[in-house]
This record gives C-alpha cells, structure tokens and sequence, in this order.
C-alpha cells in the first residue's frame, strides 16, 4: 500500500511468492504466507476484520476535526495551540512508521493490530477526561501511536491474502473503508458532541475499541497458512535493523513513493483533520450543520474517488503517475481559485467544488504505496511502506502548524474569531509544501523511468 522491480508494462506487483523454506526464516509465531494468495470468501474475511481496526483508528483520528472549537473552549487556547493537538498526533503517527513497519515484518500483523487497539482506547478514554490542555496533549501523542499501527498491518494482512493484480483495488479499500470511519465522526460524532457532551462522547469512542479487540482476537488469520511451530531465528540470519531500512531508502520507488504520499494527502488531510471546520464557520460565516455537512461531502468524494482509483490501478500501472499529477494540479489550482475570490469569501459552488477536488488526495497519496510494494521484497515491504506511509503525514503536520502560526500572527490581539482575510493567507502556506514535493516527484520519477529501461 513486492517482487524485484517490474518491467513498466507488468501489472502491480505484491509479495512475491515465498519459497518452500520460508518458514526456516520466519519469525517464531508468525503465520507463514502462502505461496499463492488465494483471494476468495476467506481473504475478504481476513481483510474485513483487519479494516474494521483501520476504521476505528480513523474515527480516533478524525474526532478532533469536528471538536475543534470545542477543544479551544474548553481548554481555553488559541489556534497554535489548537493545531499542537493534531500536529503531535501526527508527528507521532510519522515517527512511528518505521517502527512500526519493521514490528510488522517481524513480529507479524495480528499483534500489532492488538496492541495498536490498546493505545487508540487508552490514548482516547483519557482524552475524554482531560480538563487540562497538557494530560489533553499526551493523551493525543498516546492516540496517534495507537493510530500509527493500523495501516500498514492491513496493508500487510491484504498482501498475504490476495493476488498481486489484486492488490492496488483492496489497498483503496482499504483507505475508503477508513473513509467510513471518517463519515462516522463527521454525522454522528459532531452530533454526539453537541447532545451528550464531552467526556460521554469521547469515553464512547474509546469503548468501541473492546469489541474491536476481541473480534481481532478471536477472527483474524493474518495469512492463509496456519501459523507452525519454527525454529528460533538465528540473530545472525537476519537482516539489521538499519540495513533493513537503508535497503528500503536505496531504491528509488520508496523514495518516489514517499513524496506522492506527501505531496498528495496534506491538503485534504489538513481540511479535515483541523481546519475545515474553523474555516468553514468562522471564515465563512456558516452554520456547524452547514459545514458538517460540507466535510461530509469531502468523505464521500474521498470514497468515490478511492474507488475509481482502484479500479484504474488494477487495470494498469501505468495509471499511477497521471492520477498523482492530475489530482495536484487539480488540489492547486482549485485553492487558487478558492484564495483569490475577492474579499475572501468564495461562492458556495466554489467551496463545494474545491471539496470535491480534496476528495482525490487520499485515494491519490496510497498510489506512493504501490510503488514502494512493486519495488520491494516482500521481506521488507512493512519497513518500506512505513516510509512512504510518513510522507503524508510529514506534509499535514507542516501545514497545520503554518496555517495556526499564520492564523494567530494575522489576527489582532483580544480578536474573537479569525477573519475571512486571515484564513485566505493563512492558506496560502499550503503552496510551500506543494511546490516542494512536487518537484521530488519530478526528480525522482525520471530516477526510477531510468532503473526500469
């Protein structure tokens, strides 16, 4: 979301077949991978159970998107301060990847998917009794660890089960099942805030993360061969930490896919993890229903969009860097749009339609997946999609900070609302993170075109 690197014209690859003397080489406990993904009844399930973690992590992830203000209030804090809340979380997502990748090659999917669900609750329940804004802050750092290990372990579990032709189509299953997650949090969860409050609506959440455990515990086979008593590893047989991650770095297709991850998610990630909300209400003078529903239909354009995209990408490779640079050039120049409408206040279509546009980010960021799975073995490919997956992440956690410094600096002391114009500039920070990976997708794609004649 790994064979040798492909020719152009062969279709996206998965983990190549593992040899007959594979689980020699396995790690004690962990299931060993089928020659052959099998696909079928039993592969949906194995996914299904998988994605439900991604779907709660999401939810977790999400919630401070529609609490915004909420949060502001009642810790009494500015938009730097509010922006600290999400920067953390994902600085701690990002950092996390790598760890995170190499637990998942080691130790196997299944176990990080369990300890992850242990950290979103914890991270979650003690969120919903914080008063304060720093036991607020560590409960968050707490959350996005938990959060960290969703991702690449179903991308991990889809691998094992599934065909490689396969793959690209499940891997946006995968972030549009954690669209759903995301339509939970805008309807239901900003409703919940408004009725019951704040401590019943975020212990709620963290609740769900029981029956999440013990459906992993009890249903999730994260390959098709049972798992077989081995022999211990020898420490001697298997690769360094570092090296396993320096392998991953040195090959083009993981760096490429780490800046189509950044340079794609950030704008609709940002939007909807923090400041749409803000935006949307203070900036545009709409109501809390209005805009809920606007950052509704930013999920579901994500959605849509994730499952076109997977379908492109199951057709051909080829596909993958037109959907990146269209879904760029679309993001900028929609924004520009956006920005440069005089007095800062764009007509309702426009909102609507640079929404839609965002809709495209997520489902064009998990294209920076499939080229680090095609470019990879399958014995590394958690460490190198836990690179790529920090990409996007790397680039929200840039821009949430800009536009709360931004926000704060262009608004009067004692001010009780950011203007419209502040918000317009403020905004304007997204260029800078834009242009940047823009032009590392250039660069490196010419790299990797070369790697492959």
């Amino acid at each position: 979301m790994t064979v040798e690197p492909a020719r152009p014209a062969a279709p996206l690859s998965a983990p190549a077949p593992a040899p007959a003397s594979a689980s020699a080489s396995a790690p004690r406990g962990a299931a060993v991978p089928a020659a052959r993904p099998p696909g079928g009844r039993a592969a949906w399930l194995a996914w299904s159970v998988g994605a439900s973690v991604y779907v709660l992590a999401v939810i977790h992830r999400t919630s401070l998107g529609v609490a915004g203000l909420d949060a502001a209030d009642r810790f009494g804090i500015g938009a730097s301060a509010l922006s600290t809340f999400s920067i953390l979380q994902v600085l701690v997502y990002a950092a996390m990847q790598i760890p995170v990748g190499l637990l998942v090659d080691r130790f196997g999917p299944r176990r990080v998917l369990l300890l992850g669900i242990l950290l979103l609750s914890t991270g979650q329940l003690a969120f919903a009794f914080s008063s304060s804004f720093t036991p607020a802050l560590a409960s968050r750092a707490v959350l996005g660890c938990g959060d960290a290990m969703t991702f690449i372990s179903v991308l991990r579990i889809a691998a094992r089960w599934f065909p490689a032709a396969k793959n690209p189509f499940v891997a946006q299953l995968t972030g549009l099942a954690g669209m759903g997650g995301n339509l939970i949090t805008t309807v239901v969860l900003a409703q919940a805030l408004h009725s019951e409050g704040w401590t019943p609506t975020f212990a709620a959440i963290a609740l769900l993360g029981v029956a999440v455990f013990a459906l992993v515990a009890l249903l999730l086979r994260e390959s098709p061969v049972p798992a077989a008593p081995v022999r211990p590893v020898a420490k001697a047989d298997r690769p360094g930490l570092r090296r396993q991650v320096l392998d991953c770095w040195r090959e083009p297709g993981t760096r490429l896919g780490l800046w189509v991850h950044f340079t794609t998610q950030f704008p609709g990630n940002a939007f909807g993890l923090l400041w749409g909300m803000p935006y949307l209400v203070e900036a545009q003078g709409m109501s809390r229903a209005g805009a809920g529903g606007l950052l509704t239909l930013l999920v579901l354009s994500n959605m849509t969009f994730g499952f076109l995209f997977g379908r492109l990408l199951s057709a051909t490779a080829r596909a993958r860097m037109p959907i990146v640079l269209t879904a760029i050039a679309a993001t900028a120049g929609g924004w520009a749009l956006v920005l440069a409408w005089p007095g800062g206040h764009p007509p309702t279509w426009l909102l609507v339609g640079i929404i839609l546009v965002m809709g495209s980010n997520g489902p064009a960021s998990l294209v920076g997946l499939d080229y680090a799975r095609s470019r990879n073995p399958a014995e590394r490919l958690g460490t190198a999609s836990g690179i790529v997956n920090m990409g996007g992440f790397i680039g929200t956690m840039i821009t949430l900070f800009g536009i709360g410094v931004l926000l704060d600096a262009l608004t009067p002391e004692g001010a009780g609302a950011y203007s419209a114009d502040a918000f317009r500039w403020a905004f304007c920070w997204q260029y800078v993170p834009l242009a940047v990976g823009t032009l590392m997708i250039l660069r490196l794609r010419r790299r990797v075109m070369a790697s492959e004649s």
